[in-house]
């Protein structure tokens, strides 16, 4: 399947609680659309044997992402900004940056309630690609981030999807967005999306009794 190719380049910034599947999102988006996966808990684990997940490690991790972010941008490719942009200045700041490089920058608010994202921390496997980089979090330090973490507001572009939904229903929402943001052209919005396989409507005659004389063939368009 080939990947849908925006007219313009988007920032992608993700946003929603820790276990909200922020990286399982944007690993899939980036097989879906031509567009640069910079996914900041990959960057710290290549760069620190033992990554402490302080001040001076992020601020590192968030220059050379803003740095990749920046340089995609200006070459014409969409980005994901793997990495939770818990606030509003925050976001400010790259929508100026995508701005500046032509490109439309949108959030993609992942929602789900808090038990439900705690228990998701709790149950990470590094044996599965989207855990591998994750950091481990103890109660108090996932409710200190989400404490912190402060909504997109109208004066923002972003599209609501559920992380309890399976990624085809994300992706429809993400899709239906770009094109209503004019970057996206309408036969894309349905091509990057799977379309469920079809039942077979005719009986197996090893199952039982069949009159093969008055089957049909069904076609589903």
């Amino acid at each position: 399947m080939s990947k849908v190719v925006p007219t313009k380049p988007v920032l992608f910034m993700l946003y929603g609680l820790p276990g909200s599947g922020k990286s399982y999102v944007a690993r899939q988006l980036s097989n879906h659309l031509r567009a640069a996966h910079v996914h900041g808990d990959r960057i710290k684990s290549e760069l620190f044997e033992n990554p402490r997940f302080d001040r001076q490690e992020n601020a590192v991790v968030s220059q050379l992402m803003d740095y990749m972010t920046e340089e995609f941008l200006n070459s014409g490719i969409s980005v994901i900004y793997d990495t939770n942009v818990l606030r509003a200045a925050q976001r400010h700041m790259m929508r100026e940056a995508a701005r500046k490089a032509h490109a439309q920058p949108l959030v993609i608010w992942i929602q789900i309630d808090v038990e439900s994202a705690f228990v998701r921390t709790q149950q990470r496997d590094r044996r599965k690609t989207d855990d591998r980089y994750s950091p481990s979090l103890d109660r108090s330090t996932f409710d200190n981030i989400a404490a912190h973490m402060q909504n997109p507001t109208t004066a923002e572009d972003y599209v609501v999807i559920s992380g309890k939904h399976v990624f085809n229903t994300q992706l429809s929402a993400i899709m239906k967005k770009l094109h209503d943001m004019n970057v996206i052209h309408i036969d894309d919005v349905s091509s990057g999306v799977a379309k469920p396989g079809l039942i077979n409507l005719i009986p197996d005659p090893t199952a039982g009794r069949v009159d093969l004389n008055r089957r049909r063939n069904i076609i589903i368009r």
